[in-house]
């Protein structure tokens, strides 16, 4: 049976560059629970290896880095036990944020290679690398809102820390952007053609590699900011709209931001998408991913995932979230039956109960 993550340890004269390859194409990479141990173990593992100096992460085949966590398994742990634990949700959540948790705080160098489709799960691994290349052909977006989630995986850590609103903006309307826009946002640091993969890998284990974190962290940046990239990046879609985009999403009520991006006339292909998925996502998922974003606009890291544990948890015992799955991704009729009809209908104290910690929910354990 083939690894879901292939593990490999590349001679770089004394020292060893260690490598995680997600490794299930057919679903774009998406994430398991065993993929997620995996990945933790190893990079534990690696931490503490004196010889390891640095990881690279990235997807194998030529579509995904990983297009996300397994929702479909997640989904079929709510229809298992309605309201709840949702054990296997629920875990795979706790592990998922510890292993998040772990890549923003690692002390060696970790690069990840985000080529092709890089959403939810795959974001969150990609943003807590401290390099992130992004290529010609990657595709980045957080389509939470479409089957009642919310952007987790530290969304609530990277997405506040974007310029202007362009974070509300994703989480609420699932628009889609690229390596340029990546770049932009600070989701990228580095752009780089696909095929210059091998290139860098190559380029890494012929670095005079020390025992010391924040040399090494230097070498990583050189070689980087060395390496010109092989194919012109994409046109930007952020910022030439970003003036839109901040129009639409001010403000502190939500029920203003949406009618202002509803009735908004433009004919721009990429706006009037973004237009369309923010009135076509979960009226209750809109509600409480808003109200995530503003609660933790000044919270630490480890406050982040404790909150994110939280509203998950909640969100796996409430059947918004297998409904959205079911519409989109098991009977794909795109027509699903939300439990409101719209924001105004949403009441204020049903979303308060997901901000609540629900009984027996899992222990999220991060380091002390």
């Amino acid at each position: 049976m083939t690894a879901s993550v292939l593990v490999t340890e590349h001679p770089a004269g004394d020292r060893v560059i260690g490598q995680l390859t997600l490794n299930v194409e057919k679903t774009l990479n998406s994430l398991t629970r065993e993929m997620v141990d995996v990945i933790t173990d190893r990079l534990e593992a690696w931490a503490d290896d004196a010889n390891v100096v640095a990881v690279v992460i990235d997807g194998a085949g030529e579509k995904a880095f990983c297009a996300g966590g397994d929702v479909q398994a997640l989904r079929n742990s709510c229809v298992e036990t309605p309201g709840g634990p949702c054990e296997y949700a629920e875990q795979f959540f706790a592990r998922e944020y510890r292993m998040n948790y772990l890549l923003h705080t690692y002390t060696k160098p970790l690069i990840c290679w985000g080529h092709g489709v890089v959403m939810g799960g795959g974001l969150g691994i990609l943003a807590g690398c401290r390099y992130r290349v992004v290529s010609e052909r990657t595709r980045i977006g957080m389509p939470e809102i479409t089957i009642a989630l919310f952007p987790d995986v530290g969304g609530s850590w990277f997405l506040n820390r974007m310029p202007g609103q362009v974070g509300r903006f994703l989480a609420l309307t699932s628009s889609h952007i690229n390596a340029s826009d990546a770049l932009y946002c600070g989701l990228g640091t580095h752009f780089l053609g696909n095929v210059q993969r091998a290139d860098l890998l190559g380029g890494l284990t012929a670095q005079a590699w020390s025992g010391d974190a924040a040399t090494n962290h230097e070498l990583v940046g050189s070689l980087l900011a060395g390496m010109t990239a092989s194919i012109e990046p994409p046109d930007a879609q952020i910022e030439p709209h970003i003036d839109t985009i901040n129009e639409w999403m001010a403000g502190d009520d939500l029920t203003i931001i949406h009618d202002r991006v509803r009735n908004w006339q433009g004919e721009d292909k990429w706006l009037v998408k973004a237009q369309d998925g923010f009135a076509h996502g979960s009226p209750l998922a809109a509600t409480w991913i808003f109200r995530q974003l503003n609660q933790t606009r000044e919270a630490s890291l480890e406050a982040v995932f404790e909150s994110e544990l939280v509203l998950g948890c909640n969100i796996m015992r409430h059947p918004e979230f297998a409904e959205g799955v079911r519409a989109l991704l098991v009977d794909k009729d795109r027509s699903p039956s939300w439990t409101y009809a719209d924001l105004a209908s949403v009441p204020i104290e049903v979303v308060d109960t997901f901000f609540k910690a629900p009984p027996a929910m899992p222990a999220l354990g991060l380091p002390e």
